[in-house]
């Protein structure tokens, strides 16, 4: 692993949902021998990748080729998959979680509960993973499964994965599209954003629509994050944040970490990969002028999206910050960029542990 001045502490990815998909727990060895993936050990080690958000995550029964070619358009507007039942949720998120906590046992990865639990796995070489859970499908109304699965680890929350849950309400994959699309949160909803604050989980913004980012907005009392989301004023995305919620999130101390996902940084909302690190970076200027450069980071959505091709796995990350460097960020921004503003953000919202 690479020296903590050189880490990268990356916002989001969906390796735990891949080896679910791959097969469950029998699979977890190609994280740690290497996998067909973006995101295993051995590409970790070469890129100086240092840990993140490892997001448990629900899938819908999509047809991922035809979605990514309706994406490929000018425009579109993908009608949202149809909200999945906490009976069918709950046994897909545990075996998701038990991914993790066997790639743990097995010693490729730390759970981390505190930042001083992120500091040492960097120390001991370890990735440092932050338990995360992508749409609230599998939290029941009572929030009891909140409680367990907090005991077991979980310190980041995002309400929905783009599709209603009983909490609140998505952004459908629509290009043009203000994120201004239907109702906010569920009384439920703020119930949740409440026992999360009391618990100490971080509340993810990345998938609720505005309304429900500013009801997060008014009932939370932690910073504003949105582990993987970009700039609505260069890619008018729904799953953009408009220069309003990137002030807000700004006046509440949070964060946004880049997403790498194409279709939300191209300008013209496609899902191409030739994508230069050149828009990665006129982005991150953007996020930089209007949220200050203490509250940016990365959110690669590695083994989630179609990503640049220069940026297809996590061992490709020094390319980026190669580009960092030539664009004439310096040492002290690209180490926040990289980690330190993630490590920052963390503490505000867990506690100083």
């Amino acid at each position: 692993m690479a020296s903590v001045g050189t880490v990268f502490f990356d916002g989001h990815n969906d390796v735990l949902s891949k080896i679910y998909r791959a097969g469950g727990i029998s699979q977890v060895r190609g994280f740690i021998d290497g996998r067909d993936g973006a995101v295993d050990l051995p590409k970790a080690q070469a890129g100086g990748f240092g840990g993140g958000f490892f997001a448990v995550y629900v899938p819908s029964p999509i047809d991922m080729d035809e979605k990514y070619e309706e994406m490929t358009k000018a425009s579109y507007d993908l009608p949202l998959p149809d909200p999945i039942e906490y009976v069918d949720a709950l046994p897909v998120a545990l075996a998701q979680s038990a991914i993790l906590l066997e790639l743990e046992r097995l010693g490729a990865l730390a759970v981390c509960r505190t930042v001083a639990d992120i500091r040492g796995a960097f120390d001991a070489g370890l990735i440092a993973a932050i338990f995360h859970i992508e749409g609230a499908e599998a939290i029941d109304s009572d929030l009891h499964t909140l409680d367990v699965l907090y005991a077991a680890g979980l310190r980041s929350l995002g309400p929905v994965w783009s599709r209603d849950t009983k909490f609140g309400y998505g952004v459908p994959f629509r290009f043009p599209s203000s994120p201004d699309i239907g109702e906010g949160l569920s009384e439920l909803g703020i119930r949740l954003v409440r026992r999360c604050n009391e618990l100490g989980i971080m509340l993810d913004l990345s998938h609720l629509n505005e309304a429900g980012f500013w009801d997060v907005a008014k009932h939370s009392d932690k910073p504003l994050v949105a582990t993987h989301s970009n700039a609505h004023a260069i890619c008018p995305h729904s799953r953009n944040l408009t220069d309003d919620q990137l002030r807000a999130i700004a006046e509440s101390d949070g964060m946004v970490g880049l997403n790498f996902a194409v279709a939300f940084l191209r300008e013209d909302g496609r899902m191409l990969p030739d994508v230069p690190l050149a828009q990665v970076l006129t982005h991150l200027d953007h996020l930089i002028n209007v949220l200050g450069e203490d509250r940016v980071g990365l959110g690669s959505d590695h083994d989630g999206a179609v990503v640049p091709e220069d940026l297809t796995t996590i061992a490709d990350l020094p390319r980026l910050r190669q580009a960092m460097n030539e664009h004439g960020y310096d040492e002290p921004l690209i180490k926040k960029l990289c980690h330190e503003n993630w490590l920052r953000v963390l503490g505000k919202t867990w506690g100083s542990g």
